[in-house]
């Protein structure tokens, strides 16, 4: 088995490389802005993907990439200028055209959890500009990831909707 495929087996989660929170990205309340957590998230998925193959070489070579269709982000707890961030991803569920994942972000030293992301990637032919079906030895890494994730716990957040709290 190729290191490659090793990787797709991992039953864990996919952890990314530790991020700086940038200067720019803090707010007038001296924290992170909300659209830098999605930056983050974005980063950290990046880096997965390039494991599954579906990187800006694949879009450069196959004329394919991925677009987010939806995102559901949750701020946990603020995250500050100099605090290191590590983003795990979990794929949750994937088909032959989409990839529902899970995301943690996380001080990197502390472990404490600042937020969540949960989004639905879709796989696009770029020529089209429409969704379509991953080929089949991508595919095959994305199933293998999936299947590998598969036995891992599921945050009971995963589907949790938007709403105001019901009264009592």
């Amino acid at each position: 088995m190729t290191e490659f495929n090793q990787a797709l087996r991992r039953t864990e989660m996919f952890k990314s490389s530790i991020m700086q929170i940038e200067p720019g990205w803090i707010d007038y309340n001296g924290h992170l802005n909300m659209a830098y957590y999605n930056v983050l998230f974005d980063r950290a998925v990046d880096e997965l993907w390039l494991q599954i193959g579906i990187g800006p070489g694949y879009l450069k070579e196959r004329n394919n990439s991925t677009f987010t269709a939806e995102c559901h982000v949750r701020y946990v707890r603020e995250i500050h200028l100099g605090d290191p961030a590590q983003v795990s991803v979990l794929v949750v569920a994937a088909d032959q055209k989409r990839i529902h994942t899970y995301k943690e972000l996380r001080h990197a030293t502390e472990g404490w959890l600042s937020a969540t992301s949960e989004n639905m990637s879709l796989h696009m032919d770029m020529t089209a500009r429409k969704v379509a079906s991953f080929p089949p030895d991508i595919l095959a890494n994305v199933r293998a990831l999936a299947e590998a994730h598969a036995g891992l716990e599921r945050p009971p957040v995963i589907g949790r909707g938007i709403a105001m709290p019901a009264k009592k």
